[in-house]
């Protein structure tokens, strides 16, 4: 770019001001390479031979324990030699460090900013010149056509003009950034010589700032977190408009402890249901699985004798202890769960059929048999002991929630930690890729919806416990949409492959913060599921944007 302001400093200019800095540091950092070479280095390269030499199987034994035991010696050798000049490097490191802080931003780094300022500055000047330039010579050329046809290939070269004169201009501003960039991490270059990689914590912060700053795209920001920003907007606009209508705040102490225990059992849904998302499935049987596991519950957890029966037998578990009935029922509703979810994941695995499809008929199935079996009708409450034993209140404070934070990090961990998440993730992004490296895409595939049955049969004894019992066949209808909806506004993508843990967790404290904010403030359950609607229709339409954009 030519530099038509002395101001702006050249390639030239700029290297020279740097040299100083360099010469100096480069100096103290051939000393302190020099002081290292018999002492850190050799102990990084011992260990690194002791190392490769326990794990060479060509050697026996005795050879490896001779080869150790001379590895061993010059180690010890090194080690004193590092501790002889840990005190000489660490004078000489602070040497260059000073001399860093007094001259580095004054006398290089600002005034690289300063001119890449001016340079930007002198960058879109001349782009406008340019364009009221090809604009000009646009219409001067018009002017002298009268045939049609010229006139419109005109239009077209100078829309293509145009055009190459913002890429050079977003090329000239590129470069602008870049040299900005690296006049900054170089004083960090610098450091990472002299103490090998190791940055203090501020350093460190620093440096993810500047990268974040370099970086940093608007279109992919909106596209990434415009949602979030939306639904944010519209909960703050929530706590302005509530103390106006219904005379209380929104945000208290028990209304956010209250959304904190509505989100718990769904909580487990949405972790069940990320994965078969993960895998670019779905499952429309989270609600009546729901249904299933609170009416397995509340039949076993009842006080006495049943008032409804399962295919016209009452059931009486009063003669068990208290705490067998608990795991008793926890264990049924994953059982339960588990065994159509399996279902649903071995048609799937098998005979590659759509989750849409398979979890469809686990829908229609389940719901058609708990409904025949009991003829429809609540059973009622459970023994009242049993809900302040599962998630007993805590000075006021609701256990339930520590079960959904224990869910999200034991999912995190298979997720993130373990064979089986990273071959989900594998699988979800290419299934045929994953196949050919090995993977059984067949396991996989169960593994994630057996994995999904006992998140929901959890989630089904939480809600029972929470609710007091009350089950019944109808009950958890539509949670399967709040549930993939969490998803979704989190991030989890339908594309497959892509999505995080912590996206799952905001998208349902997003989704059940709005659902009860909307619910304080009167609005109606039906127009409630409009705003639903609405957030995932966008939802999904910026995951389509996004992964039109990758491709």
């Amino acid at each position: 770019m030519a530099n038509g302001n002395s101001n702006i400093l050249t390639a030239e200019q700029e290297m020279k001001l740097r040299q100083p800095i360099d010469e100096y540091v480069g100096k103290i950092q051939s000393k302190i390479d020099g002081l290292r070479e018999d002492g850190t280095d050799k102990v990084v390269s011992m260990q690194s031979r002791i190392d490769n030499t326990k794990r060479d199987r060509n050697l026996t034994k005795e050879e490896k324990d001779r080869a150790i035991a001379g590895y061993q010696r010059e180690l010890e050798t090194a080690k004193a030699v590092e501790a002889r000049n840990k005190d000489q490097i660490s004078k000489l490191i602070a040497d260059a460090e000073n001399y860093l802080k007094a001259h580095y931003d004054t006398e290089y780094y600002q005034k690289v900013k300063a001119s890449c300022e001016l340079e930007k500055t002198a960058a879109k000047e001349k782009y406008s010149q340019k364009i009221a330039e090809l604009e000009r010579e646009h219409s001067a050329t018009v002017a002298k056509l009268s045939d049609h046809k010229e006139i419109k290939d005109e239009n077209y070269v100078y829309k293509n003009r145009r055009f190459d004169a913002k890429l050079d201009l977003q090329k000239d501003l590129q470069e602008i950034k870049d040299r900005r960039h690296d006049a900054f991490t170089h004083k960090y270059h610098l450091i990472d010589l002299l103490r090998m990689s190791k940055f203090t914590f501020g350093e460190n912060m620093a440096q993810k700032w500047e990268n974040y700053k370099y970086t940093f795209n608007r279109r992919e920001f909106l596209l990434k977190n415009g949602l979030y920003i939306a639904i944010i907007l519209i909960f703050i606009a929530l706590c302005i408009i509530t103390p106006i209508v219904k005379n209380s705040p929104l945000l208290t102490y028990n209304n956010v402890l209250n959304i904190l225990q509505q989100a718990s059992p769904r909580m487990f849904l949405a972790l069940g249901v990320a994965g078969l998302i993960l895998l670019a499935g779905t499952d429309l049987s989270i609600g009546r699985m729901i249904g299933m596991g609170m009416t397995t519950a509340t039949i076993i957890m009842h006080h006495g004798p049943n008032t409804g029966g399962v295919f016209g037998h009452v059931f009486d578990f009063s003669g068990l202890p208290v705490v067998v009935k608990m795991i008793f029922a926890l264990v049924m509703c994953i059982i339960l769960c588990t065994f159509f979810t399996s279902i649903a994941g071995f048609f799937t695995a098998k005979f590659k059929m759509h989750p849409f499809i398979s979890t469809m008929a686990n829908m229609l199935i389940i719901f058609g048999l708990v409904t025949y079996a009991t003829k429809g009708v609540s059973f009622g409450s459970i023994e009242s002991t049993i809900p302040n034993m599962i998630i007993p209140r805590i000075n006021g404070f609701p256990t339930i929630i520590l079960w959904a934070v224990a869910a999200v990090i034991i999912v995190w961990f298979i997720w993130n930690k373990t064979t089986f998440g990273k071959n989900l993730y594998a699988v979800g992004g290419n299934s045929e890729a994953a196949a050919v490296s090995g993977i059984s895409v067949f396991k996989v595939t169960v593994g994630a919806f057996i994995l999904a049955g006992i998140l929901y049969g959890f989630g089904a004894w939480l809600e029972c416990a929470r609710m007091f019992g009350s089950g019944s066949a109808a009950y958890g209808q539509g949670w399967e949409t709040d549930a993939i909806a969490a998803c979704v506004v989190g991030g989890v993508s339908f594309t497959g492959g892509i999505g995080k843990i912590s996206g799952v967790v905001v998208g349902v404290l997003i989704f059940t913060a709005l659902t009860y904010s909307l619910t304080i403030l009167g609005i109606d359950t039906n127009l409630q599921f409009v705003f639903s609607g609405i957030i995932i229709l966008v939802a999904v339409t910026l995951d389509c944007l996004k992964y039109v954009q990758k491709k």
